[in-house]
C-alpha cells in the first residue's frame, strides 16, 4: 500500500523547524501539485530551487528519513513560486508515479496545505490563525481556539458469500475499476455499525461475523480507512443504492480482475481473496 514505504522510515513527529536550502517544499494551486519527472519519477523543488519565494514563511510538515518536507503559509500563492521545468498534477497522478515514498509524502503534504488553508481565519472569531510552534495545529490569539488536522475515519467492507465477493463500481467518479463497498462512520457510531449500515445502504444485504483486517491513511481524502471482512448473512439479491453506485455484484475468485495497482487498501483486500489468502 502506498504508506509502506520500508525501509525508508515515515517521521511525524512535529517540530518547529526553519527550512535550508536543500529541503524539499511542495507547491499547491487549487487541487494540483508542482512536480516535473526525471526517467519518469516524480520530483520536487527544494527551498534552493523556488523562483521566488515572495516573502512565505515555509511550515515543516514531516521526514521521511533526513529528508525534510515544508510548504508555504498558505496567505501565498504557490503557482508564483513554481520553477521552471515544472508542472501541475492532480494527486490521481500520484496512484501510479513514483517513487512511491514521495508519491506518499506529495499526497499527504497536499492534504496538510488544504487543511491549513481551510484554516487561515479562525471559524469562531474570524481573527487570522496562527501556526503552534509547538505542536501541528492552528492557535487564534483572538479567542484561545485551538484547530487540530481534520481526519476522517471511514470502512472499505469486502462482503463474502462462499466463493463470491461484492463488488461495486462508483458512480460519477473518475475512478472506473471495481471497488468494495465503503463509507465514513457517522457520529455515536462504532466501526461496526459503520460496516452493517453502509453495506445495507449501497447494496440492500446484510452481514455477519465482521472481522477487522488492517488500517490504512489515505491521504487522498484526509481519511483513515479500516479494512473489515464479512460474510453474507441471509439474501444474497441486491439492491442498488443509485445515488452513490452505478453498479454493485458478485463475482467469483476467478472472474475477479488482477489487481492493476496495490496502493489502497481495497485493492490489497480484493487481491487476498482472489488468490484465496482469505
Amino acid at each position: 500500500m502506498i504508506q509502506e514505504i520500508f525501509p525508508r522510515e515515515y517521521r511525524v513527529q512535529y517540530g518547529d523547524y526553519v527550512p535550508e536550502a536543500g529541503d524539499t517544499v511542495f507547491l499547491f494551486e487549487g487541487d494540483t501539485i508542482c512536480c516535473r519527472l526525471i526517467d519518469g519519477d516524480a520530483a520536487f523543488p527544494c527551498i534552493k530551487d523556488l523562483s521566488n519565494t515572495c516573502g512565505a514563511e515555509f511550515h515543516y510538515l514531516f521526514s521521511i528519513d533526513k529528508e525534510r518536507f515544508f510548504v508555504p503559509d498558505a496567505h501565498f500563492s504557490c503557482r508564483d513560486m513554481a520553477p521552471e521545468g515544472y508542472e501541475w498534477k492532480t494527486n490521481v497522478f500520484f496512484r501510479t508515479t513514483g517513487p512511491q515514498y514521495l508519491a506518499f509524502a506529495a499526497v499527504l503534504a497536499q492534504s496538510l496545505y488544504l487543511w491549513y488553508d481551510s484554516n487561515k481565519y479562525c471559524g469562531r472569531c474570524g481573527a487570522q490563525m496562527e501556526h503552534s510552534k509547538t505542536e501541528r495545529a492552528c492557535v487564534c490569539k483572538e479567542c484561545g481556539i485551538t484547530v487540530y488536522p481534520k481526519l476522517s475515519p471511514a470502512v472499505i467492507v469486502a462482503v463474502t458469500d462462499g466463493e463470491n465477493l461484492l463488488v461495486t463500481r462508483y458512480k460519477d467518479r473518475p475512478y472506473l475499476s471495481y471497488s468494495l463497498v465503503a463509507g465514513f462512520a457517522e457520529i455515536g457510531e462504532s466501526l461496526e455499525d459503520t460496516v452493517r449500515r453502509e453495506v445495507f445502504e449501497e447494496t440492500g444485504v446484510h452481514v455477519k461475523n465482521i472481522q477487522y483486517y488492517k488500517s490504512q491513511p489515505w491521504g487522498f481524502t484526509s481519511t483513515l480507512l479500516s479494512g473489515f471482512f464479512c460474510e453474507l448473512d441471509g439474501d444474497p439479491a441486491i439492491k442498488v443504492d443509485e445515488n452513490e453506485l452505478a453498479e454493485a455484484l458478485w463475482l467469483t475468485r476467478e472472474t475477479i480482475p488482477p489487481a492493476a495497482v496495490t496502493i489502497s487498501l481495497t485493492s490489497e483486500m480484493m487481491e487476498r481473496f482472489r488468490t484465496g489468502a482469505t
